[in-house]
């Protein structure tokens, strides 16, 4: 609460700020001298609201109690937050890897600042910098750079909780915009030959994955994540409700939950799919009792020799290796979900909203955002057969009728 004292004709206000290391009082003041022809009244409601600005003047410059002030450099607090994050498992597994991962160029260019000191432009220029060559080598995609700025800004949102900062700095950044990379997708011919020639020549475990991936459009995580009990042989539904990951460490091969809560999804399996479940399964059946004790029963329907839950990299390498030697188009298999959505958007049968739900999209805009190209192009298609039906319509009528 400010003070005020008359002193001849000018006033002096004074306001305490709280209390040194020595416990004395620290006192601020100002002097305040009314204008010649004031009223009394003018004076005072002048002075009163002179008294009140630097009141409010005094609270927004004075330094925090050392006591309560807590320097803490990003680093600290980041690892104090990944810390929190892995002991009470709010945020998934593999979205706190994804933030771990950014630690080591983050660490670089802000480690070493107090986060209250920390400001928009420090964060701006790290991300410009992500974006240019130099910081990591190779320049960083935008989707890349979101997720570093995602990490700080999850950092300096517990800044706040921890009363250690009151704004979050990251609110205004932005990332680089660079230029996307095109959609590698197979073609039909493409897709044909790796299905025909993994029909013939690859073991039933790849037939089913590979069969799974291009008719289905399942992520790979999805497809290994797979269990016996997923698969509804009496009504031919597949349930997707997990996925397989993996993290480098002790903990190696882990279950995780889908990308999304439209993820959680179930899709129909066709009569060949369903055959290819039972075939892969007898396979399984008589592989344990031949490892006998050293069969691990997981229930996973991708597994290793043993029984173990397949390693996520396993189908990639595999499927590398198989295109090489057979002289086949290789794209990766996430290629498979692409080609899958471009079919079923430019067949112009299945409507979006289906197709988005098959994919496991929680809203229809992401499909429609991932996939604008091709649905740009089925929409193309559609109006120009319209207005073929249009002309001709027109030109039917306008010939003569015959009298």
């Amino acid at each position: 609460m400010a003070t005020i004292t008359q002193r001849g004709n000018s006033y002096r206000i004074r306001v305490s700020v709280g209390y040194d290391k020595d416990c004395k009082q620290i006192i601020r003041s100002m002097t305040w001298k009314p204008d010649a022809g004031m009223t009394k009244r003018q004076i005072e409601k002048e002075l009163n609201r002179q008294a009140t600005l630097f009141e409010e003047q005094c609270k927004q410059t004075a330094e925090p109690d050392p006591e309560e002030k807590r320097q803490v450099t990003f680093k600290e607090l980041a690892e104090e937050y990944l810390t929190e994050q892995e002991r009470t498992h709010t945020i998934k597994v593999s979205s706190l890897e994804r933030l771990k991962s950014c630690r080591e160029l983050t660490y670089k260019a802000i480690g070493n600042l107090f986060v209250d000191k920390i400001r928009l432009r420090d964060i701006q220029d790290f991300i410009f910098a992500l974006s240019e060559k130099g910081i990591s080598g190779k320049p960083l995609s935008e989707k890349s750079q979101k997720h570093y700025l995602t990490f700080i800004s999850d950092v300096m949102n517990y800044a706040i909780v921890q009363e250690i900062i009151i704004h979050n700095p990251c609110r205004n950044v932005k990332p680089v915009k660079t230029e996307k990379k095109e959609k590698q997708v197979y073609t039909m011919d493409e897709l044909s030959a790796i299905l025909n020639r993994i029909t013939l020549k690859a073991p039933t475990d790849y037939r089913l994955f590979y069969a799974l991936a291009i008719y289905t459009g399942m992520r790979r995580g999805e497809l290994l994540g797979l269990e016996w009990k997923d698969v509804d042989y009496k009504t031919g539904v597949l349930s997707i409700v997990r996925t397989s990951n993996y993290r480098n460490g002790n903990t190696g091969t882990y279950t995780g939950t889908p990308k999304t809560k439209g993820s959680t999804r179930f899709i129909h399996l066709t009569d060949e799919l369903l055959t290819l479940f039972r075939d892969y399964k007898a396979e399984q059946d008589a592989q344990s009792i031949k490892c006998g004790d050293q069969w691990t029963d997981c229930d996973r329907v991708f597994i290793t020799w043993n029984g173990q839950p397949m390693h996520p990299n396993t189908p990639y390498t595999w499927l590398q290796r198989f295109c090489e030697s057979e002289g086949l188009t290789f794209h990766g298999i996430h290629a498979f979900r692409h080609a899958f959505a471009t079919s079923a958007i430019t067949s112009g049968k299945v409507d979006i909203k289906t197709i988005s739900a098959i994919l496991g999209h929680t809203q229809t805009s992401t499909t429609l955002n991932i996939y604008a190209h091709e649905i740009a192009k089925a929409n193309a298609t559609a109006i120009d057969t319209i207005a073929d039906i249009i002309h001709s319509e027109l030109d039917r009528k306008k010939q003569p009728t015959s009298k």
